[in-house]
C-alpha cells in the first residue's frame, strides 16, 4: 500500500495537480489538508472517476481535511475525542476542521491513518499559541492511548503539523531564533516529540536525512528557488506500522511550476 500525505493550500484551486499527481504517483491513500472548502462545494467527482472512495470535514473556505482512498475506507472519525476548540479574542470556542481519520485498506494490512492539519502559533506570544500546544497534547494522549490498548495498531499520524523539530528543519535556525518566530520554540519541538516518546517514528526522515530536506516553502521572497524552506509535514508511524515501511521520500518535483501548492507531497510505502 501507498500512502501520501499533502497539504493542497486549496483543493478546488489544485484539483487538475492533484488529479495528474495522483495518476502519475499510483498513490492509494491520499491525506490531505487545507481542502479550504466545505462538504457541499468539495470536488468530490475528481476522486469518484478516479475510483477512491473520500471522506473530508470541511466547514468554511479555512482548513479543511480529507482522506481518499482506493483500497476501503471505513469507520471516519471526524476529531479526535477532547479535540480543543478555539475562540478568539474570548468569543465561545469553535470546533476547526483540523482532524480526520479512517481505516484504510483491509485484513491484517489495515491502517488507522489520520489527517492532520496541526494549528499554526501565528506568534510565540498570539493566543494560538496555547491552543495548537493544547491540540497536540490531547491528541498525543489519545493516541498513546490508543497505542497502549493495542500495541500492534497500524496507525498513522500524517500531516502538516507546523513545527520544525530539529534545527535542520529550516534554511536558518539563528534567522528563526533572532526573529523570534513560530515552528521552532522549544514548547513546540517538545509537543512534537511527546508523540515520539510515546512511541511514534517519524518513517521518512531515515531515509531522507537532512539538512536541506523540507517539505514547505513559503511563496514570498523566491523561497522555492533559493532553496530556503523548512520540514514541516511528516508521516509519525505506530511500532507495528513502521516496521512494515519499504521506503518513503518527499516529492519537491510538485512544488514546481505554475499553480503548485507551497507544500510537497511525502509519500510512504507499506509492505506486508
Amino acid at each position: 500500500m501507498k500512502i501520501a500525505t499533502w497539504n493542497v493550500n486549496s483543493l478546488r484551486a489544485r484539483a487538475d495537480r492533484v488529479e495528474s499527481w495522483l495518476e502519475r504517483t499510483d498513490v492509494d491513500v491520499l491525506a490531505i489538508q487545507e481542502t479550504k472548502c466545505k462538504d457541499e462545494n468539495f470536488p468530490w467527482e475528481l476522486f469518484e472517476r478516479m475510483d477512491y472512495e473520500v471522506a473530508h470535514f470541511g466547514f468554511s473556505q479555512w482548513n479543511g481535511v480529507a482522506i481518499a482512498s482506493r483500497v476501503g475506507l471505513t469507520d471516519v472519525e471526524r476529531t479526535f475525542a477532547g479535540q480543543p476548540a478555539f475562540g478568539k479574542g474570548g468569543l465561545d470556542p469553535v470546533q476547526e476542521a483540523r482532524a480526520i481519520a479512517a481505516t484504510v485498506g483491509t485484513g491484517a494490512d489495515a491502517v488507522r491513518l489520520w489527517s492532520l492539519y496541526v494549528p499554526n502559533g501565528r506568534a510565540l506570544d498570539d493566543e494560538h499559541m496555547p491552543y495548537k500546544l493544547q491540540w497536540l497534547h490531547v491528541l498525543k494522549e489519545q493516541a498513546a492511548a490508543d497505542l497502549a490498548a493495542d500495541p500492534n495498531l497500524r496507525l498513522a499520524l500524517t500531516g502538516d503539523w507546523n513545527i520544525a523539530p530539529q534545527d535542520e528543519d529550516v534554511w536558518d535556525i539563528q534567522f528563526f531564533r533572532d526573529q523570534g518566530l513560530t515552528h521552532v520554540s522549544a514548547p513546540e519541538r517538545a509537543a512534537f516529540h511527546a508523540f515520539e516518546k510515546a512511541g511514534f517514528q517519524d518513517v521518512v526522515r531515515p531515509r531522507h536525512p537532512g539538512p536541506g530536506v523540507y517539505t514547505y516553502w513559503d511563496y514570498t521572497q523566491l523561497r522555492f528557488p533559493k532553496k530556503e524552506g523548512m520540514r514541516i509535514d511528516f508521516v509519525l508511524a505506530s511500532p507495528a506500522l513502521a516496521g512494515s515501511v519499504t521506503d518513503a521520500w518527499i516529492d519537491r518535483e510538485e512544488r514546481k511550476g505554475k499553480g503548485a501548492s507551497d507544500h510537497a507531497p511525502v509519500v510512504v510505502d507499506l509492505g506486508p
